[in-house]
């Protein structure tokens, strides 16, 4: 591995705390989703997870694992677009209702 510039470091940085952020997003749809037990929020939840975890754990992963640049490019952009998808369909899924006919 070699040693980051200052400024890639800081670029590191931001990208980690984007990466937190968007976890924080996903524990907060989740516990909305349990709470109102709402599927579609569950979905944006998980949608979050895949869109901003995946990314993030892969190249954790990758500093510990030799794993090809390739790979790292296509699970980090599968999970970015199952995670994209998973929020659109959260958006767009009609949620059940919670009364009784």
């Amino acid at each position: 591995m070699t040693e980051l510039t200052p400024l890639q470091l800081l670029f590191l940085l931001i990208d980690y705390v984007v990466v937190a952020l968007g976890l924080v997003i996903a524990y907060v749809a989740y516990t909305g989703a349990t709470r109102n037990d709402s599927r579609p929020m569950a979905f944006i939840a998980a949608g979050f997870v895949l869109t901003f975890g995946v990314p993030g754990g892969i190249y954790l992963l990758a500093q510990v694992v030799p794993i090809p640049t390739a790979v790292v490019g296509i699970i980090t952009q599968a999970g970015e677009m199952a995670g994209m998808l998973s929020i659109l369909y959260g958006f767009v899924a009609p949620a059940r209702s919670s009364e009784v006919r």
